[in-house]
């Protein structure tokens, strides 16, 4: 893929993988549009970048702030979704404020966002959508209240997505990462297999990109457990991840 001259738009980039990700489309040749709620992490990233960025400050879970951001947004050749909040929260521990907020970023977050740069696509006949979803979205998973689900709709959103467009120039992707070392995944109090560097899974991502395929989830050994769950039994699976 020739990234030079592209120009798109990161929301989730202060930090972890957007951050990582950031970095590579950048040293890349590609202008970047970066996004989150944080205007200082922007303003540090930015100046760290090798390439032309700009930043834009978003709060996604707010129509008000979403609406303004267009203002000044632009046109772009692709959005990358990468923002997410995260709290291991088990159904036994119910804290509403908490599972709402998730929602709101992870899942409604991603159609705010859309809806900036849909109908520029859908006229054009071009673009570029790459959502993040995750490992844990594809079956349900203790102390994932919030989280998992929100994921789930995503992935569900990216695959509705492709089935509509794939007959189009807009190119739909979705990926999966695994754990991931951020501030997110230093919540859990548990062991995490696999777990990779923002830079490492910034690196699966690019590669995904710059193919033709539509999914990828990984690191490869452990998605093929989650993915390959969704065929077992309800005893089995639960048994296991318990």
């Amino acid at each position: 893929m020739n990234w030079a001259g592209k120009k798109y738009w990161l929301v989730g980039a202060s930090e972890g993988l957007g951050r990582a990700l950031a970095h590579k489309l950048s040293a890349a040749g590609v202008e970047l549009i970066l996004s989150s709620r944080s205007e200082d992490k922007l303003k540090s990233l930015s100046a760290e970048l090798p390439g032309l960025s700009k930043i834009l400050p978003i709060d996604i879970a707010s129509d008000e702030s979403v609406i303004q951001a267009s203002k000044t947004l632009g046109q772009v050749d692709g959005i990358v979704f990468l923002a997410g909040v995260y709290w291991p929260m088990s159904a036994k521990e119910w804290d509403g404020h908490k599972a709402l907020f998730m929602a709101n970023i992870n899942f409604s977050g991603a159609f705010r966002v859309l809806n900036l740069v849909m109908p520029d696509f859908i006229e054009r006949n071009e673009g570029h959508i790459v959502i993040t979803g995750s490992l844990s979205g594809f079956r349900g998973l203790p102390r994932a209240i919030g989280y998992g689900a929100s994921k789930a709709g995503v992935m569900y959103l990216a695959e509705s997505l492709f089935a509509d467009l794939k007959d189009t120039n807009i190119k739909v992707q979705v990926s999966n990462p695994g754990f991931i070392k951020t501030r997110l995944t230093e919540k859990n109090d548990f062991d995490m297999p696999f777990i990779m560097t923002p830079e490492e899974a910034a690196q699966h991502m690019l590669r995904h990109m710059e193919s033709n395929r539509f999914k990828n989830s990984f690191p490869l050994i452990f998605s093929l457990l989650f993915r390959f769950s969704q065929f077992w039994p309800d005893w089995l699976y639960y048994r296991i991840f318990k």
